[in-house]
């Protein structure tokens, strides 16, 4: 007598239950936001001369330049262009500049003031480009970067003109700075407290 097994497929495995909380990523952009803002700040204060430059250096390269480039390449993988550029991109600068002035300091070769204002010009340009995809972002971001472009505008007159505009750049980039600071608390505080405690506003341009 032959006795025939029936053929049993395996039981498959419910998918295991993803908490929201353990599937969240950080949001790069609170760094990359935090450390233009504090070291464009910290610029500010030795440019209208509160302040020297050896901690602009040692914050420009680490905070402003290495933090806000890694925080660049984070919001790649996020998908964020705009971010993935704005951060890489004002990370490399914060690191040039530093490197520029590490290099006059200590006689590596010269850089007079033209140098620095060409260095600028290019820089205003890739800003003024920016500007216009902030814009279409948010009012908060727009303003950020309309003030920078400012800044920028006004420390190219002063390296190549009267030195004065660089000061005046440097009250003006505080605002800008300032501006950065609260798009990043916006940014902190709608996590934190699950709703929009510093909103931002609409893009400016659509």
């Amino acid at each position: 007598m032959n006795i025939t097994l029936a053929s049993q497929s395996p039981p498959v495995a419910a998918p295991p239950v993803v908490s929201p909380e353990t599937n969240r990523h950080g949001n790069p952009a609170v760094v990359g936001l935090a450390g233009f803002g504090m070291t464009t700040l910290l610029l500010q204060f030795h440019n209208v001369g509160w302040a020297s430059l050896g901690p602009v250096i040692g914050l420009g390269v680490v905070f402003g330049g290495l933090a806000q480039f890694i925080a660049g390449l984070q919001e790649a993988k996020t998908g964020n262009n705009f971010g993935y550029c704005a951060f890489t991109s004002y990370g490399a600068f914060w690191i040039a500049f530093c490197l520029i002035q590490i290099a006059s300091e200590t006689g590596l070769f010269p850089v007079s003031a033209a140098d620095v204002g060409w260095f600028l010009v290019v820089w205003t340009i890739y800003t003024a480009i920016m500007t216009v995809g902030a814009m279409r972002i948010s009012t908060g971001l727009g303003l950020v970067f309309i003030t920078l472009l400012i800044g920028f505008i006004l420390l190219v007159i002063g390296h190549f003109g009267a030195p004065v505009f660089n000061v005046i750049a440097g009250y003006e980039l505080m605002i800008c700075a300032a501006l950065a600071l609260y798009v990043m608390a916006h940014t902190i505080f709608l996590d934190v407290f699950g709703h929009d405690v510093l909103p931002v506003g609409k893009p400016m341009i659509r």
